[in-house]
């Protein structure tokens, strides 16, 4: 059974995660400071953190750069809306997450997952094999026309692999739905912004934990799609 690491100054939010995470069959440990946890950690045992960013006395984002002075288990930052700055920060320091509050079940559990099959079972593998190309938690086999989410398999159609083949070969670039159409449909894109949107609203539905909030495949309003490392 996985342990979990909850910690939060709200004891209140540190009691919903644990509903939500021991319902999933996981272990959760409950902190309520920044020190606390860094020491809890210390001790090993633990598989995952869920951090608060905000705390008083040692904040997440100073406990979480103390924790990464030794430790590389996974960590998931409990942010504010209006904390985009400290979110920037965390994942520069070293946080392999965040979920923003208020959140839902779903979410959480969704997150924690992810994050605990890649520590668990994939680690930092990536393969050397150049039919298979990798770009952050998505892998397309480019033999087999095949792609996977943390090493889970997701279905994709034929337009969803090609557009999806596309962007991870050019990570970083924007493609104006026009581009993506010739490349992909081979045909005169007129009225191609509706049909490329919708599929890049289902590829966001396969392939993002939150299609609302993508982390990898993202828009750029007026100008197109691009595909990011998260």
């Amino acid at each position: 059974m996985e342990k979990i690491l909850v910690c939060d100054d709200e004891r209140d939010i540190v009691s919903a995660l644990n509903i939500y995470l021991s319902a999933e069959g996981w272990q959760t440990v409950p902190a309520y400071s920044g020190s606390e946890a860094l020491e809890i950690v210390r001790k090993g045992g633990i598989q995952l953190v869920l951090m608060d960013i905000m705390m008083p006395g040692m904040d997440g984002i100073t406990a979480m750069s103390e924790i990464r002075r030794f430790s590389n288990v996974p960590i998931i930052l409990l942010t504010a809306k209006s904390e985009d700055s400290d979110k920037i920060l965390g994942l520069n320091v070293g946080a392999d997450d965040y979920i923003t509050k208020p959140f839902s079940p779903a979410e959480v559990v969704a997150r924690v997952r992810s994050q605990l099959r890649r520590y668990l079972r994939l680690g930092a593998a990536e393969t050397d094999d150049p039919n298979v190309l990798t770009v952050g938690s998505i892998s397309l086999d480019m033999n087999a026309k095949s792609a996977t989410l943390d090493g889970v398999p997701v279905p994709l159609t034929p337009i969803e692999f090609d557009i999806l083949s596309l962007l991870m070969h050019n990570v970083g670039k924007v493609f104006p739905p026009r581009e993506i159409y010739q490349a992909v449909w081979k045909a005169n894109p007129v009225g191609s912004e509706n049909t490329v949107a919708v599929h890049i609203r289902h590829l966001r539905e396969k392939l993002e934990i939150n299609p609302q909030e993508p982390r990898q495949i993202k828009v750029v309003w007026g100008q197109g799609y691009k595909l990011e490392k998260p």
